[in-house]
């Protein structure tokens, strides 16, 4: 399994411990990453290497599976990335964050101050990844863990960490939970989902019609 874009390591750390996976390799665009990846010490890890952003230097079919996890929102030309995962594995896991909303124009200074340089929906992602010849296998949309919320509220914002505070906190969360999995259709479940993840395989006969159209 190749990760491309592992930051440092945590997916790959996760997979070893819960067994998924004998063997992986890792790209990154960061020195800084590769050095924090290599540190992790993870046993399955047999190869951590630089590459550009876009090419990756392995042959065709190298891989059993590739993984892009919260990349393809920072990349400048997605399609040719695209491309580069297909040609090395049959297989591939993509996550992407759900930046877009109605009127996210008028925000863009906030998704540029994390980097986010293209901006995702449901449905813009799966015309992307269909029109590049991958076929979708399954899908799931979450919503950000309330741990990780509870850090940007009063870590990131510095919000003070009242009783009152915390306890509206966790209300909005426990609210929020709720809609989200009681949800009476995918189309609502979209709207408030934070994240897409889709396990994709490759569909020539897809890529076929779509170039010849």
């Amino acid at each position: 399994m190749l990760e491309v874009g592992a930051g440092e390591g945590s997916v790959l750390k996760h997979l070893h411990e819960v067994g998924f996976g004998e063997e992986f390799h890792a790209l990154e665009i960061s020195r800084s990453g590769i050095e924090a990846l290599k540190s992790r010490g993870i046993p399955a890890l047999r190869q951590v290497g630089w590459f550009n952003g876009y090419e990756i230097p392995y042959e065709d079919d190298s891989f059993d599976a590739v993984i892009l996890c919260h990349v393809l929102e920072h990349v400048e030309y997605e399609r040719v990335l695209l491309r580069e995962l297909r040609r090395v594995a049959p297989r591939h896991l993509i996550e992407v964050p759900l930046d877009y909303r109605p009127g996210v124009d008028k925000n863009y200074a906030h998704c540029l101050s994390y980097g986010h340089i293209n901006v995702y929906s449901p449905t813009l992602l799966r015309f992307l990844l269909r029109s590049e010849g991958f076929a979708i296998e399954q899908e799931l949309l979450t919503i950000v863990h309330e741990e990780v919320m509870e850090y940007i509220e009063f870590i990131n914002e510095k919000k003070e960490r009242t009783p009152a505070a915390v306890a509206a906190f966790q209300r909005r969360m426990s609210e929020r939970s709720l809609k989200f999995y009681t949800a009476p259709s995918q189309d609502h479940a979209e709207l408030m989902a934070n994240a897409l993840t889709l396990l994709t395989g490759r569909d020539t006969d897809g890529l076929k019609v779509f170039k010849k159209s």
